[in-house]
């Protein structure tokens, strides 16, 4: 007998094209491993599993049912992003239990290329930390679940990593893809600005969050990619010869990245010098006012995105961060702050084609009940976590998180690529290169 959980979407939708499985038996084999691991890994927020099977019975229906790129794959979604008929809790007691009566535009484009929703995922409170946990539910990593899978798509990290889904949809403001990617050994893109539809929360971070596929293979990253893009599924296509930055230095003063991580990506370099590529060490011109900039962007986004909540139902962490985001609100809506950023790293980006950096500065902090504990608390681990991925929002440029060997505890280890505007497949390239010349175990030994 196949078994279906575990598969790439790309192989569950050829396979349901082909009439070698019905949806309905992929997304039912899909729940079943849904029911028989989520109390350990805590993915889920809800689970669509009754509307799933009929919505995959509508898929099998469907007349133009040969042509679907997701046909039949079930899929998870971030709980900020509209599913019809369920409400959107974006993790918080603040947020009203009323289902919304349209999907997003992202969960509109997943449904119309045949993917089904299984269910909603969990993320901390208004998507704001780097670790899911929360009232409504606390994501760990499947590979090892006295960890964080880290945030804010902490959960629908979780579920891809367990093989609960094999692709599922997030967003990032702050590095909120890419975090929880680099901790469950994932592949994720945060499309730069304008290529996928945006809208999560009151204010998109004013332009920070991007919306974007988590999957275990650059393929099915690439498949997803084409499908919340509205593009035609991209082929691949060998890049010539790239010039490539490699950057060990954390873009924050006072970070210090973890010898693991800077391992990983010098093993990348390596790999990717073989691949014939001119590779170079060599730092952005990383301003010392970053870290600032970051801290008034993140907590202006909150503070926009509670202003119409109870703050009594918040917990402290958020309300703490919310209430200092309020002076920044018009310095974040201005953008000029970040068109400064833009300014001074596009001659870096004229001369380089591509940076190479870790993905995370060490791994996960554990997994506990971070939003029971103090503002500063959760910043600290956050930031001593996960350094280098808020500067690629801020510039709106595409950045993306590749697997990269382990780490000495055995879970996953990353890199993180960044390109200028318009390099979202160029990027892919690059990462499916990695991935062949070092390829990665897709998801987590769970049973």
């Amino acid at each position: 007998m196949t078994t279906w959980a575990g598969r790439t979407a790309a192989e569950i939708s050829a396979a349901v094209r082909e009439k070698r499985v019905t949806p309905r038996e992929v997304v039912a084999e899909h729940l079943d491993r849904i029911e028989r691991l989520d109390g350990r890994v805590g993915a889920f927020r809800t689970v669509r599993a009754e509307a799933a099977l009929t919505e995959a019975d509508e898929v099998a229906a469907r007349a133009d049912f040969a042509h679907l790129p997701l046909a039949g794959v079930p899929v998870a979604v971030k709980d900020n992003l509209a599913v019809r008929g369920e409400s959107t809790r974006v993790g918080s007691a603040a947020t009203p239990d009323t289902p919304a009566d349209r999907d997003h535009a992202t969960v509109a484009r997943l449904r119309a290329a045949g993917a089904v929703v299984v269910g909603l995922t969990n993320v901390p409170e208004l998507c704001v930390f780097g670790t899911t946990d929360g009232v409504l539910g606390t994501a760990r990593n499947p590979w090892d679940p006295t960890r964080s899978a880290g945030g804010s798509s902490g959960g629908s990290a979780a579920a891809v990593a367990a093989g609960m889904v094999p692709i599922a949809l997030g967003n990032d403001g702050m590095g909120s893809l890419r975090i929880p990617a680099a901790n469950c050994g994932l592949v994720t893109i945060k499309p730069g600005h304008g290529v996928v539809p945006k809208g999560a929360g009151d204010s998109d971070w004013f332009g920070l969050s991007e919306n974007g596929p988590l999957a275990t293979t650059v393929q099915d990253a690439r498949l997803m990619l084409s499908v919340l893009a509205g593009d035609e599924p991209a082929l691949r296509s060998e890049p010539g010869p790239l010039r490539i930055a490699v950057s060990l230095r954390s873009p924050l003063a006072g970070v210090t990245i973890s010898r693991p991580y800077t391992a990983a990506a010098r093993e990348a370099a390596g790999v990717l010098m073989k691949a014939g590529h001119q590779v170079r060490r060599a730092d952005p011109p990383y301003p010392m006012s970053l870290a600032m900039t970051s801290l008034a962007h993140w907590t202006a986004g909150t503070a926009a995105n509670a202003q119409h909540l109870d703050p009594r139902l918040l917990t402290r962490r958020t309300r703490v961060h919310a209430r200092l985001g309020r002076p920044f609100l018009g310095r974040a809506r201005s953008g000029s702050a970040r068109e400064q950023l833009r300014r001074r790293l596009e001659p870096f980006f004229a001369e380089y084609d591509v940076l190479l950096t870790p993905a995370l500065a060490r791994r996960s902090p554990k997994a506990a009940p971070w939003h029971e504990r103090g503002w500063l608390s959760n910043v600290l681990a956050n930031t001593n976590h996960s350094p280098l991925t808020p500067l690629w929002n801020l510039t709106g440029w595409p950045a993306m998180s590749v697997p990269c060997g382990t780490l000495p505890s055995g879970t996953p280890c990353a890199v993180q690529l960044v390109g200028r505007p318009g390099t979202e497949y160029q990027l892919l390239e690059l990462a499916e290169q990695l991935q062949d010349r070092n390829p990665w175990r897709r998801t987590a030994p769970m049973n």
